[in-house]
């Protein structure tokens, strides 16, 4: 019975797209599971929503394991005027479970949801209209709504305060506002639902917003084109490829393209990469020998696990080195961080000792190191003015294939590392355990702070230097590549 209920999950999907509600019920074998990255922020998720409870003392969890017998507690210890974790109520044939039901006195409640953003989202509106619904129908009177969120200002000092960790901000006027259309919203859900064809539904912003769609075989098509490569085409890209237009060397003149998307499509055209020889060798002429090759990788998790750190902050767990002495000579220096404490003084202790007095520091995407590295300076004040010594050493490799003085179809309208080293070494990141920073982030965060065997560590960290190894390789191979353009 449950499976057919709308819940307020299914409620978000149908709001961003009808043929994903239509095979959640009718066919969900073609949904796929949840990747590591999503379950991960919802993992994330849980642990927030169990932090925020304790900020409602004397509160009651009810059991969810049981869809019935939720109800059945629901019911009941609403007559006790306490607050309540997950009470579920149901209406008709919608179901939704509510985070945290305040008693707001003489017989009413408010809402309290919780989630793990730093602000409130439109999709949060929508998400506590449909609780807010179901919980009237079912008879409860429902006084206002709220909206725990992060506080991203907050820094930890000893234990979590859960007081300072969260805002709480009233809602009501907006989830109101929401809640007017929602009925007619749910009638026209429940009929695609019911239909026995899925609804047909073509390729859009939807696709994306406010969520990546895990629906995937819709691309099937479209991957055979270039259309969605153009760069920053956004919902350009859709209205061209609904108009018939698939490939970018396709796209007709009168469509106004900018300088990027203008390069790209004559690559396409003639399939040999566009290169500016002068701005190029300006870029190679900022390069100072010896040249570090510089990459982090970071965590940043919702609740802080050190003190000086703020939710989502980047703690820096390991970095990668390679110098070139301009010749033939290049070495690497690494480091990764040991056991669950702070790895950031160790880091930077490390850090310092590896990179030499003189020579560029060549770095991919910039802002992210010099983000890292200004953060760092600013916890540890002793590291203040190496840092700033550091900072203006620092060069992006990312600036000419950004700028699109370099640019070869096969990177595909993507400036990224992981598509520019393929593209002009035949090298890229295939057959890699870890292959992105968000990968490495989970893996170290697994091996580190959950649970893992022995084996399993070794084997996760071993990954982890090879993956961050290659990025910095990745940098001396690019440049070496650039280094032959006459």
């Amino acid at each position: 019975m449950a499976s057919k209920l709308l819940t307020k999950s299914k409620f978000l999907n149908g709001l961003q797209c009808y043929k994903l509600l239509w095979l959640v019920f009718n066919d969900p074998e073609k949904v796929p599971a949840p990747d590591a990255a999503t379950q991960r922020i919802f993992d994330q998720g849980h642990l927030v929503g169990d932090l925020a409870q304790t900020l409602f003392p004397g509160g009651i969890s009810v059991p969810q394991d049981n869809f019935r017998e939720n109800l059945r507690l629901t019911k009941k210890l609403l007559a006790e005027g306490k607050p309540l974790f997950e009470a579920g109520f149901m209406a008709e044939r919608l179901f939704s479970r509510i985070d945290i039901l305040q008693p707001a006195g003489e017989g009413q409640w408010d809402i309290v949801e919780v989630k793990s953003t730093t602000s409130v989202k439109d999709e949060n509106i929508q998400d506590v209209a449909f609780q807010k619904l179901c919980a009237e129908r079912s008879g409860a009177s429902i006084r206002k709504c709220f909206l725990a969120y992060i506080n991203n200002q907050y820094v930890k000092r000893g234990e979590i305060d859960p007081g300072q960790l969260f805002n709480i901000e009233d809602i009501s006027e907006a989830v109101e506002e929401a809640g007017e259309g929602i009925g007619e919203s749910i009638a026209m859900m429940l009929e695609i639902v019911a239909d026995p064809e899925c609804p047909e539904v073509k390729l859009g912003g939807q696709c994306r917003n406010p969520y990546d769609c895990p629906v995937s075989w819709c691309w099937e098509e479209a991957k055979e084109n270039t259309i969605f490569n153009l760069y920053r085409g956004g919902q350009k890209c859709f209205e061209m490829y609904h108009a018939g237009i698939l490939d970018i060397k396709d796209i007709p003149e009168q469509v106004k393209l900018s300088r990027a998307q203008g390069i790209q499509k004559d690559c396409e055209k003639t399939g040999i990469p566009h290169i500016e020889r002068e701005p190029i060798q300006q870029f190679l002429g900022e390069i100072r020998q010896p040249a570090h090759y510089l990459d982090f990788e970071t965590i940043n998790p919702a609740i802080p696990l050190f003190d000086g750190i703020r939710p989502y902050q980047r703690v820096p767990f390991q970095f990668s080195l390679h110098i070139s002495d301009g010749r033939d000579g290049i070495s690497q220096e690494s480091f990764l961080a040991e056991g669950a404490g702070d790895p950031r003084p160790r880091f930077l202790e490390r850090l310092k000792g590896s990179i030499l007095p003189e020579g560029s520091i060549v770095t991919y995407n910039q802002a992210f190191e010099e983000g890292v590295l200004k953060e760092l300076a600013e916890a540890f004040p002793e590291y203040g003015e190496w840092v700033e010594g550091i900072r203006r050493r620092l060069v992006d490799l990312l600036k000419p294939f950004q700028g699109f003085h370099y640019y070869h179809p096969q990177q595909k309208g993507s400036a990224s590392i992981k598509s520019v080293l393929p593209a002009l070494t035949g090298k890229g990141y295939e057959g890699m355990e870890i292959h992105d920073g968000d990968g490495a982030s989970r893996a170290f965060m697994t091996v580190t702070y959950g649970e893992a065997t022995e084996e399993e560590r070794r084997r996760v960290r071993a990954d982890l230097e090879k993956y961050c190894g290659l990025d910095t390789e990745a940098m001396v191979r690019i440049v070496g590549v650039l280094e032959k353009i006459q």
